[in-house]
């Protein structure tokens, strides 16, 4: 069998399984920071999370796809543990990259949400007072 053909199954396998992973490692404990950002309404962020999820899917296998073909030849197990660690180590930067991405975005949306929840009293306001008379040395004098 050509060993160029070796070192791309290996890819595949490897670059999939380890995609799989990252995704499900980002499902499991993002959804704890999305149902945080929507103020616990749980179906809403298990949806939001499960699009992310897709999303990151299509970006990360669309590109393990783009970058399987190699124009060099593999001629031995050298050649082939050289290409491998090439491509690996690309996919995983693409990988960690998206993965940070994704922290960033979920954290920015986690800051969004607390400060609304902060600018909202905890009690309605009751009525209006105006502004206290001055007191002290530098006060108006009143007349007396």
């Amino acid at each position: 069998m050509d060993l160029t053909v070796v070192a791309y199954v290996i890819y595949l396998l490897v670059s999939v399984g380890l995609t799989v992973w990252v995704a499900r490692t980002l499902s499991r404990n993002g959804q704890v920071f999305l149902a945080d950002v929507l103020h616990g309404n749980e179906k809403l962020a298990e949806a939001v999370n499960h699009l992310l999820v897709v999303g990151f899917y299509l970006v990360n296998l669309g590109f393990i796809a783009l970058y399987l073909q190699d124009d060099d030849r593999i001629t031995d197990a050298r050649g082939v543990f050289e290409a491998l660690s090439q491509k690996l180590g690309v996919v995983l930067l693409v990988l960690g990259v998206m993965h940070l991405g994704n922290v960033f975005a979920l954290n920015k949306f986690r800051r969004r949400g607390m400060m609304e929840r902060e600018q909202i009293p905890p009690v309605p306001p009751q009525g209006w007072a105006g502004p206290a008379a001055p007191q002290g040395p530098w006060a108006a004098p009143t007349g007396h």
